[in-house]
């Protein structure tokens, strides 16, 4: 049997033998993550590159600068 195969199966049976407030705190877990890298990132980080410069070379000459110089 293969690594990922067994390490699958390791998580499978002990998510399935795990208690109902075990589940429950994994869902209340999972849910929250969702929240915040799928709708966070939407609100709080819009894609600040596309909407202050037209062309790549724009956009790569202001990342290189803001990389390179030391404020």
């Amino acid at each position: 049997m293969s690594f990922f195969r067994k390490a699958f199966y390791l998580y499978f049976d002990g998510f399935k033998n795990m208690s109902s407030l075990g589940k429950k705190l994994w869902i209340i877990v999972i849910v929250k993550l969702f929240i915040m890298f799928a709708i966070l990132k939407f609100v709080f980080f819009p894609n600040f590159l596309n909407s202050n410069f037209e062309t790549e070379k724009d956009k790569s000459e202001y990342v290189i600068n803001s990389l390179t110089n030391k404020n």
